[in-house]
């Protein structure tokens, strides 16, 4: 879920950087310094905008550097268990689907795909369902719940979340107005 929060930190500037525009410094600082990093509630920060210095900074004896406390809004991204997200698919392999939801990406495992038997077909890039012959392949948009989250904080790219599309309503979307319009020819049809 993405949100816009604000946030105070502070930014190390080098003593290189003094002598330019402060606060494009700023600025500049705080986007590379945070942009991109989870934060203290498990959240990643996608985008910094309206930086503003709070005081007079500080200088730390044998380093040189100014540190800036700065006060910012950011933009976040939180994905929370069992949340259900919206993806795009952005890799087969022989255990399953990577989905790119957010800045995130999460591991479809084969056996969440559906309720059926699926089949690797490695070359083209997509699952396909044994009984149904529905496929799942790159650049697929689907919808799928978090079953398992563990971010790391060091590289939020590197987070481990797990999903599933075996529940009702979840899936490719394709598949889902397929089982849509049957449904309403069936309830026509009575």
């Amino acid at each position: 879920m993405y949100m816009i929060t604000e946030a105070e930190r502070i930014v190390r500037i080098p003593p290189a950087d003094l002598g330019e525009d402060i606060s494009k410094v700023i600025d500049a600082l705080t986007w590379d310094t945070y942009e991109g990093r989870l934060t203290e509630d498990k959240a990643v920060t996608v985008l910094i905008r309206n930086v503003q210095p709070i005081g007079p900074g500080r200088i730390v004896h044998g380093d040189g550097a100014v540190f800036q406390t700065v006060k910012y809004e950011q933009i976040v991204f939180k994905p929370k268990d069992s949340e259900v997200i919206e993806g795009v698919v952005v890799e087969v392999l022989k255990f399953g689907a990577f989905v790119r939801f957010g800045p995130l990406d999460g591991l479809l495992h084969i056996s969440q795909v559906m309720d059926d038997r699926v089949d690797i077909d490695e070359v083209n890039q997509r699952l396909v369902g044994k009984d149904t012959g529905r496929t799942l392949a790159v650049g697929d948009i689907v919808k799928a719940r978090i079953v398992s989250l563990d971010l790391n904080e060091k590289n939020p790219q590197d987070s481990k979340i797990g999903l599933t599309m075996r529940q009702p309503g979840l899936g490719k979307l394709q598949w889902l107005e397929e089982d849509r319009k049957k449904r309403e020819a069936t309830a026509g049809d009575e």
